[in-house]
């Protein structure tokens, strides 16, 4: 651990920071006898993040100097434990005695990064109540895991709109399961992700959605690829099948009682409007151990099948790219795509698996195509394109039905906000705008965020005009108030051609 004196210009302040890669900062004031540190919420790059957190008073505690610097020997211990079980992985065919990490350290460690704002489930317990007697709940936690008599409670379902006016079911586990879930879901990532392919980006540490699109760029753009299978797989998570998940978790495990714990989370099953369901398949999006059982289930279903089997029998080049259950499949030759695009419905089957029809096409395309269809992938419409210079260039634009449903959106949060002050409004506006610009500002796509900037101020101005009622704001005055308040304006946050 390092020690800056003098942190915030405060003298006999110190800042003991945890190694690289750790979950929280420490603040402590130190003098005679006994000091006291603040703990500050959860993972930052600087001191200048850290203070910023710190001055907005997020999720702030006390506790004595001597326990925090235990806290921080176990913060040690845990990041320890991960990167044992990372090498074990590496060098262990199967490996064994997995559950030992799910104890103190570890658990505490988990109920430190858990946000107290989340919803919480069927019991109704939430972090700041957990707080209040967090060795004993602890304790006691542990003591009925090693006795088998811990069993997770049923998650609360509960639903989120999504695209096409449908509903997505999620499901909320209850506050020691998320602790237990979290624990054994940093195991497993420890387990798989030496053994994952790199096809696989989705719920992974260090892979986001603008990592395989710039990848799926560089892949088009530099390889003679002629045809693109886009697939969807009809409600993953709700079908997941648990005895072929248990057989793909036993091929690299061999602990039987950490096993036994996630088929408990699998058949824990959903409270729904006061009524018990079972859960004969699936694994409920909401829980925090469900992405890496999915990434596992496709790993072997799909990722590990196209490498072994799909691969050797392709006569041209063949690539696939994998965000949870989206893929995408590139070819060079039509009758390559083609067998793989028949075969594929019969692999995911044999796994009770569904092909999405609707989502799931084979079209031409790449530099060689000379075809003008396009293809959604993440939320960008891919397009056959040319630079400035004539050269081939996959182009990248917010997909229609995306901008159609944050528009949508964008022009709900308005009219609700009609009425709030606006400099609140405008504050809102702003934080909106910038998660759009940091997501959909990749290389090419600026005119597709003049296009949604222009929308949200003119919305904005429709929304300002009507709440007026004797006298109605007009450009002139309009443009007044955004001078003043100001309106995040566009720009491009990630390169994906270099």
């Amino acid at each position: 651990m390092a020690s800056v004196q003098g942190m915030y210009g405060v003298p006999g302040r110190a800042c003991i920071l945890p190694p690289k890669g750790g979950s929280h900062w420490y603040k402590a004031l130190e003098g005679q006898g006994q000091g006291w540190m603040q703990v500050v919420g959860s993972s930052h790059s600087s001191d200048e993040a850290c203070e910023s957190r710190w001055s907005e008073g997020e999720d702030i505690s006390f506790v004595s100097f001597d326990e925090t610097l235990g806290t921080l020997e176990a913060l040690v211990k845990v990041e320890n434990e991960e990167k044992e079980i990372w090498e074990l992985s590496g060098t262990h065919k199967r490996l064994q005695t997995l559950i030992h990490y799910v104890n103190k350290d570890s658990l505490k460690e988990e109920h430190q990064r858990q946000s107290g704002s989340k919803a919480s489930g069927i019991d109704g317990m939430t972090k700041a109540e957990y707080s209040r007697n967090l060795d004993d709940n602890i304790d006691d936690l542990l003591k009925r895991m090693k006795s088998f008599s811990y069993r997770p409670k049923p998650a609360r379902r509960t639903y989120i709109p999504k695209l096409g006016g449908k509903m997505r079911p999620l499901g909320i586990p209850s506050y020691e399961d998320k602790l237990v879930q979290g624990v054994m879901a940093k195991v497993l990532n420890g387990v798989y992700e030496p053994r994952f392919m790199d096809c696989s980006y989705g719920f992974r540490p260090n892979r986001s959605c603008h990592d395989v699109i710039r990848e799926i760029n560089s892949t088009i753009g530099r390889q003679p690829i002629g045809w693109v299978v886009e697939a969807d797989i009809k409600g993953y998570f709700d079908n997941i099948d648990h005895s072929w998940l248990m057989k793909f978790l036993e091929h690299d495990i061999q602990d039987k009682n950490f096993l036994r714990y996630i088929v408990r989370f699998l058949k824990a099953g959903i409270m729904e409007d006061g009524q018990y369901l079972d859960s004969e398949s699936g694994s409920p999006q909401g829980g925090l151990i469900s992405p890496i059982l999915a990434n596992v289930y496709l790993h072997y279903v799909l990722d590990i099948w196209f490498e072994k089997v799909v691969k050797p029998r392709m006569k041209g080049k063949a690539y696939l790219f994998r965000y949870a259950d989206d893929f995408l499949a590139l070819f060079e030759f039509e009758d390559d795509a083609r067998k793989y695009y028949d075969v594929l419905p019969m692999r995911l089957g044999k796994f009770n698996l569904e092909v999405a029809q609707e989502k799931t096409r084979l079209i031409p395309f790449g530099r060689n195509s000379g075809s003008k269809e396009t293809f959604d992938f993440l939320g960008f419409t891919h397009i056959n394109g040319k630079s400035r210079k004539g050269c081939y260039r996959v182009m990248h634009r917010t997909s229609k039905k995306k901008l159609i449903a944050k528009r949508k959106a964008m022009k709900q949060w308005l009219r609700l906000n009609m009425h709030s002050p606006v400099s609140d409004i405008i504050r809102g506006l702003n934080l909106r705008l910038l998660g759009h610009y940091r997501y959909y500002g990749i290389s090419g796509n600026s005119k597709s965020l003049d296009k949604y900037h222009y929308y949200c101020v003119t919305t904005l101005f429709r929304v300002l005009r009507r709440r007026g009622q004797k006298r109605k704001i007009n450009w002139t005055t309009y443009n007044r108030i955004i001078n003043a308040y100001g309106i995040a304006k566009p720009r491009i946050c990630v390169d994906i051609w270099h």
